[in-house]
């Protein structure tokens, strides 16, 4: 997948993530991971070239990256995750000579933004604010169920409470009342709150490359944060037209012309497609490694391609199968959370294990047996590997674990 433009300069991958690496260096192509400190001796064993960097840190002296990747003769930057999204953007910027580059990242880190930069092109979306302090928390959930006609002794509608800039479900809060509020950390503060969408939800995939969209994955939710799968059942394929002129929609408003997106949606009960949130980076749930295993190709590799704008055409129509009917089955990811406080062992059925849709899992004992405090929708201890042909069974095997005690 090579062209001779593309040899000649470094492609700087933003972040640590061994798949990543392993997949951009099967595409014979020269690359740098600018990742935190504590991987430079694992980058020095393999021969991995290196730069240490840490993304937390802005000041004065944050144009150093930039110096240094220049001197090494890089030409791109693509961020592996959400806090280097904008660091690809200020990168990419001064490398391509564009800086609306840099504000494009912003706008796809600032949740409060892109919602409004979304509803300005027309797009569907809930009820929004932002807040500064719990007291707006407040304010904002009596506002909404106020709207919806409620009294006194009606359960509230919840709505959703997300820091402004943090990846996917972290620190997501569903508030119903006082007291859910109440336990918001002050550290969550400034944060995004939104009216409850009901309706399925789903995420897109789409592979950018000047401005038009190359592949268009669309994974269907069985439950958020949970479980997952790809390709989408035939029943959410039936919509794939709509969810495309979506993303069209999406990608002319925000202007993306290289990478990837992932952007969120609900179509509700009576068809309306509702716009969640769009992110710049590889996404979670596994969604990459479940295209994969359905459609052969890596979407690693096809993030980097689309993010180069010196990939050809050739290039691209040899790289992407057919979206939907290339599919040779449908793989999903479990991902299991402890219900325990303390782990004393690992327990998988017979009968999971044995079902032919089961391919693997990756569940562990952990050093510590105390579980870590769940904030949100937590971190997962693990994941289940599903692949096989019907997506209802697939559907029906998701739901059937999601409250299996896999740790006892």
């Amino acid at each position: 997948m090579e062209n001779s433009q593309s040899s000649k300069k470094l492609t700087a991958l933003l972040g640590w993530s061994l798949p990543v690496i392993e997949a951009v260096d099967k595409l014979d192509r020269p690359f740098v991971v600018v990742g935190p400190p504590e991987f430079e001796p694992f980058a020095k064993e393999n021969n991995i070239q290196f730069v240490s960097w840490q993304f937390e840190r802005l000041n004065e002296k944050s144009g150093e990256l930039y110096e240094q990747l220049e001197a090494l003769g890089t030409k791109l930057a693509v961020p592996i995750y959400e806090e280097t999204v904008e660091w690809a953007g200020a990168l990419n910027a001064r490398f391509q000579n564009d800086p609306r580059i840099f504000n494009r990242s912003l706008l796809l880190r600032d949740k409060g933004l892109m919602k409004r930069k979304a509803q300005i092109a027309g797009m569907k979306v809930g009820v929004f604010e932002e807040a500064y302090k719990k007291e707006d928390v407040h304010r904002f959930l009596k506002r909404v169920n106020e709207a919806l006609i409620k009294i006194d002794g009606d359960v509230n509608d919840p709505i959703h409470v997300k820091p402004l800039n943090k990846a996917g479900t972290v620190g997501h809060r569903v508030i119903h009342s006082a007291s859910d509020i109440d336990a918001i950390p002050q550290e969550d503060f400034p944060c995004l709150m939104e009216s409850h969408l009901d309706g399925q939800e789903f995420s897109c995939e789409a592979f950018v490359h000047n401005g038009k969209v190359r592949f268009l994955n669309i994974t269907e939710y069985v439950k958020l944060g949970h479980s997952n799968f790809v390709p989408a059942s035939p029943s959410l394929e039936e919509w794939r037209p709509r969810i495309k002129e979506e993303i069209d929609k999406l990608v002319a408003s925000f202007e993306i012309k290289y990478g990837v997106i992932h952007p969120e949606f609900f179509i509700s009960p009576d068809g309306t497609i509702n716009f969640g949130e769009v992110a710049a980076r590889i996404p979670g749930g596994h969604i990459f490694d479940l295209i994969e295993r359905a459609y052969g190709f890596s979407a690693y590799q096809a993030q980097v391609l689309c993010s180069d704008p010196d990939t050809t055409e050739e290039e691209l129509e040899a790289f992407f199968p057919k979206e939907v009917e290339s599919a040779k089955g449908f793989a999903g990811s479990l991902m299991v959370y402890p219900r325990v406080k303390i782990i004393d062992r690992l327990q998988f059925p017979e009968e999971l294990k044995s079902h032919p849709y089961f391919e693997k899992h990756d569940m562990f004992i952990p050093t510590s047996s105390k579980v870590a405090e769940r904030v949100g929708f937590g971190n997962h201890y693990g994941t289940i590997f599903f692949f096989g042909e019907d997506s209802e069974e697939m559907r029906r095997l998701m739901l059937d674990y999601e409250k299996y005690d896999f740790y006892i």
